[in-house]
């Protein structure tokens, strides 16, 4: 089957919150005759000599399009899976009661097949497992309700997935309360402090501290360096059938692979959409992270990742001070200042590249880091999160033609994004992290008091 990849992917800029709290492209068409005859008359003795330009390729877009976003999660955070059914039941709109319903899937993750939702991709890394989200589009249909993907056996979810759209909610007129209420405003207060390297002690000039009672808008501007650029993957909204959703939502199985042909079948879906996905693009083993303390600081080893194209590191974490004035505190294994929260999750290929020759990403070769002692305090705490990136690809039919004078119009294209991410606490769970084990409750009340100093009480 012919299939190519595309060397110029779609870029979308995200814009990420702080944790408080990009013209049209086109092709300029005009007459290189009338443009020669033009500086032929202006410079009749550089005739000869003058460039001749070469029409630019019209290409035009997919009939079809897919994403496939696949990542694992690995976490020995106790009741992880029951935390991230939480988050993601509310973040799909059902609010306080969405969250319970989250909770539950996630409560019983471990004795059911069941229970996946569309979004788990971008989880924080408190659940274990492997999440994969597919969507696909086509102009020929562009409401598309439902479509199926064919899958390769080795994924081990039967002959293939039900992709579904979700139906557009309609619209009620809400009665709006126009009584004037005044405002109210308490002033923050706290700090945010930021460190960062590798290392087993802190650098000098660490680490950069706002004062959240007195910054002014510009301290701000200058204080929140976040780099992350995640484009858009798979999306479930109308006219873009997805998996997984409440029709099919089964949980991809750890022995899952997603090596082989994939074809999309739906109306408006061209037959030839059949893309065959290889080792860089299938699932990313799971992150084996290994924590010692010593002396204050913490030494991080991990096992390389075949097909990783670099790492990220962050903890964050907090320290309580007299009254209401506590402490956020941010390290990140970059060289440069970064709170890092745009870079835990998908990124390009060619920001990845340019992150790691800035330092900011550790290479693929990188297996260990230390986090220098003194940042968390003496019975500080932090939540770390780690992230390998794998290689994002597009795949497209049919080849794009040499000729530039002949149009380039492919029926369909695919994106595919992998990732492996990892979350726990600094230094480790220890026992906690064990099937029955309670003891140990100086961990607990350090992972309770961490909480309250990030999130309040």
């Amino acid at each position: 089957m012919n299939k190519i990849r595309l060397l110029q992917p779609f870029t979308v800029k995200l814009s990420v919150a702080s944790c408080l709290v990009l013209g049209a492209a086109g092709l300029l068409n005009f007459s290189l005759s009338a443009q020669a005859q033009i500086k032929a008359k202006a410079t009749p003795a550089a005739k000869n000599n003058a460039p001749v330009k070469e029409a630019a390729q019209i290409v035009k877009p997919p009939i079809a399009l897919a994403f496939i976003d696949a990542a694992t999660s690995a976490s020995d955070i106790p009741g992880g899976n029951l935390m991230a059914g939480a988050m993601k039941g509310g973040e799909s709109g059902g609010g306080f009661f969405g969250a319970l319903s989250g909770m539950a899937k996630g409560a019983v993750g471990g004795t059911s097949d069941r229970g996946n939702v569309f979004g788990n991709t971008h989880s924080m890394g408190f659940a274990s497992g492997k999440y994969v989200d597919v969507s696909v589009y086509t102009t020929k249909n562009p409401s598309l309700v439902d479509a199926k993907q064919m899958i390769p056996s080795v994924m081990n979810l039967g002959e293939s997935l039900q992709l579904n759209a979700p139906v557009p909610e309609k619209t009620t007129a809400v009665p709006v309360d126009e009584t004037p209420i005044e405002p109210t405003y308490e002033k923050p207060k706290g700090k945010i402090s930021i460190y960062w390297g590798c290392g087993e002690t802190v650098r000098a000039g660490q680490p950069r501290t706002l004062d959240v009672a007195t910054a002014s808008m510009e301290d701000y501007a200058k204080f929140f360096v976040m780099r992350g650029k995640t484009t858009k993957g798979a999306r479930w909204q109308p006219g873009n059938p997805a998996w997984p959703n409440k029709i099919d939502d089964r949980k991809v199985p750890d022995t899952a692979s997603l090596i082989g042909q994939h074809q999309f079948v739906g109306s408006g879906i061209p037959d030839s959409f059949k893309v065959n996905l290889g080792a860089p693009q299938d699932l990313m083993p799971a992150i084996e992270l290994q924590q010692t303390k010593k002396e204050g600081a913490v030494a991080l080893q991990w096992k390389s990742i075949p097909h990783a194209r670099g790492y990220f590191l962050s903890v964050m974490g907090g320290q309580a001070t007299s009254g209401d004035n506590g402490e956020m505190i941010v390290w990140t294994s970059s060289e440069l200042p970064d709170f890092g929260f745009g870079l835990m999750d998908y990124q390009s290929n060619q920001d990845i590249d340019k992150w790691i020759k800035e330092q900011v990403i550790l290479p693929a070769n990188a297996t260990q880091c230390v986090v220098p002692k003194g940042i968390f305090g003496e019975n500080g705490a932090g939540m770390l999160r780690m992230i390998a990136y794998g290689s994002d690809a597009y795949f497209a039919y049919p080849p794009r033609p040499e000729d530039p004078k002949i149009a380039w119009e492919p029926e369909w294209q695919t994106k595919v994004r992998v990732k492996s991410i990892y979350g726990s606490m600094l230094g480790g769970m220890g026992d906690m992290g064990g099937k029955s084990k309670p003891q140990k409750e100086e961990k607990k009340s350090k992972a309770t008091d961490l909480l309250k100093s990030i999130f309040g009480n």
